[in-house]
């Protein structure tokens, strides 16, 4: 009796054997199969998705076989492993083991998005509408809704995210991106706070981004946003208008057809520096770190004009005197329509 339980057990021990050695076999060709494509794929993976249902999925569509055999080795290989939703990039000559580790290592295809300084919000929106891999939540919403979302409700949208680009994956939603942004912002801005100079004119850090939005508008020489902001800061503290021109633009809104009139540097919009004293309401425009730094540090001298020279610089002049001859040089000769920021309506503006 105890001869033939072992004769049982040594023959149970050589089938289970030869059953597993079969097992690895299969599964060892079941890996290293081509995957059955034509061309690059992208393979859209839902937010929810099982490895074993996807590779069902696959083996209905004729990419994969044997789906039983690799479900088998996701199972006691990869057993806690998650699948994370995405796109996956299937090539040709891929075979299932690769695309398997593409899996494990969650290599999802990226996406970017780059938010431009000196953008408004109706272009930030209207830059994430067209991502058509973004999954779109927002575009009902009006912008005191989608605030009021982000979990900021009551704040005005307009320079609250941070230009930059952003990385995301198919399924991901708008509204995610624009609290990545908004995020980093803050960051950026509370750190550039913690190091900003003396003696400036703002009572918090809000005051400096809206600053920081003027200088952003102001200039595209990234060497002038300091002389740029002392020359507003200046003119803060003598008590005289801004008046610089993108503010009008920005208050005119989708009437600004290219050209400033007088008549819009006469309208009184909350936005008119050559109206209201002191900085409007809020930014005009995405700020980056430069910007910020530049408004948290403006550079020290007795400048409290400029004029666009015509090539994105421009001449800085402490009298009124010399401004109105810069104009002269460098506007009037140009166009009749051609103006300074910020640059006096008269030649009766003093301190």
């Amino acid at each position: 009796m105890i001869r033939k339980l072992l004769v049982l057990l040594h023959s149970g021990l050589i089938l289970g054997g030869l059953v597993f050695a079969y097992a690895g076999w299969q599964q060892r060709e079941a890996l290293k199969q081509p995957l059955v494509i034509t061309g690059e794929q992208l393979l859209d993976v839902p937010a929810g998705s099982t490895p074993g249902g996807l590779l069902n999925r696959l083996e209905e569509e004729g990419v994969i076989q044997d789906a039983f055999w690799l479900r088998q080795y996701w199972r006691f290989n990869l057993a806690g492993q998650s699948l994370h939703s995405g796109e996956y990039r299937m090539a040709p000559g891929m075979d299932a083991a690769q695309l398997l580790g593409l899996w494990q290592r969650a290599e999802v295809v990226q996406y970017s998005l780059t938010l431009v300084e000196g953008w408004n919000f109706r272009q930030l929106r209207a830059a994430l509408a067209k991502q058509p891999k973004l999954e779109q939540t927002l575009a009902d919403a009006s912008d005191a809704e989608l605030m009021k979302r982000l979990g900021l409700e009551g704040q005005h949208p307009e320079g609250r995210f941070f230009p930059d680009t952003y990385r995301y994956v198919r399924g991901m939603r708008d509204i995610d991106l624009l609290k990545q942004a908004h995020q980093r912002l803050e960051q950026v801005l509370e750190s550039e706070w913690a190091k900003r100079a003396d003696d400036l004119p703002y009572a918090d850090p809000y005051q400096a981004l809206i600053m920081a939005s003027m200088v952003e508008k102001e200039t595209g020489v990234p060497s002038e946003r300091g002389q740029i902001a002392g020359v507003f800061v200046r003119r803060l503290k003598l008590g005289m208008l801004l008046q610089t021109d993108p503010t009008v633009i920005y208050g005119l809104g989708e009437r600004y057809a290219g050209k400033i009139t007088r008549a819009h540097l006469r309208e009184s919009t909350p936005y008119n520096t050559y109206v209201i004293a002191g900085m409007p309401p809020t930014p005009i425009a995405m700020v980056g770190r430069e910007a910020i730094h530049a408004a948290l540090h403006p550079v020290d001298g007795k400048s409290l004009y400029f004029v666009a020279r015509g090539d994105g610089s421009h001449v800085f002049s402490e009298s009124l005197a010399d401004h109105n001859q810069a104009v002269r040089e460098y506007q009037l000769k140009r166009r009749a329509d051609y103006r300074s920021s910020p640059a006096p309506i008269t030649n009766k503006d003093t301190p």
